[in-house]
């Protein structure tokens, strides 16, 4: 597993180096991080009508959780390429880690849309992907702190968010465990993993979208 993992990190490191004079244009990067916004505002109002409503919203909700988890980490990428070693770009270590969560997430959402698990396992897994996507969130914001290169107001949002989305990692011995049961851990375990989503739902499309905006007109 080790050496798998090595060969996929090195092969990212190569195309980063072959990417360092290639620039993505800001509009590009200012939709990328709308898109991911608005993916993640409609992945809140399905599972807001799966619990009201039910049927396939349930379904519906899944898929955008994968969506969203995939735009991120075009969005991180994209930052990567464009501002490595500069006030807003994000180091190889924390892009690898949102590649790995983006992974995991998209592995929770085909594992409940499939019927190979319940929701509470597929949760898990999608908890603790975002989870990896908030540590390169908290990584991302933290630069932008120090380098003052976004509005004050956008970062302190961003790394709240990164810091509700990383309690999703709590999810991470379950996961390991494929546990599928909701009553499995304590009630305090659950309630710090499934709090993961309210970064997951609301915050973290609000930053997405200031983002994009904020980009737009740099």
């Amino acid at each position: 597993m080790a050496y798998y993992l090595n060969i996929f990190i090195e092969k990212i490191v190569t195309l980063g180096g072959n990417m360092k004079t290639f620039q993505f244009p800001a509009i590009m990067i200012s939709s990328m991080a709308i898109a991911t916004g608005v993916a993640g505002l409609i992945a809140l109002i399905f599972i807001g009508l799966f619990f009201s409503i039910g049927g396939s919203f349930g379904t519906l909700n899944d898929i955008f959780n994968g969506l969203t988890a995939v735009l991120s980490i075009l969005l991180a990428w994209m930052l990567f390429t464009n501002y490595q070693g500069k006030s807003i770009g994000s180091s190889l270590i924390f892009l690898v880690l949102a590649v790995i969560g983006t992974i995991l997430a998209i592995v929770g959402s085909v594992l409940v849309i499939s019927g190979k698990t319940g929701w509470y396992l597929a949760g898990l897994f999608t908890a603790t992907g975002f989870g990896l996507i908030g540590l390169w969130l908290l990584r991302l914001n933290y630069a932008a702190l120090r380098s003052n290169s976004l509005p004050q107001g956008l970062v302190i949002l961003g790394i709240v968010c990164a810091v509700i989305m990383a309690i999703g990692l709590a999810g991470i011995p379950g996961m390991i465990r494929g546990t599928d049961i909701n009553n499995y851990f304590p009630f305090t375990i659950n309630s710090l993993w499934q709090l993961a989503f309210l970064g997951i739902y609301v915050l973290y499309p609000i930053w997405c979208i200031w983002l994009g905006r904020i980009l737009t007109l740099k």
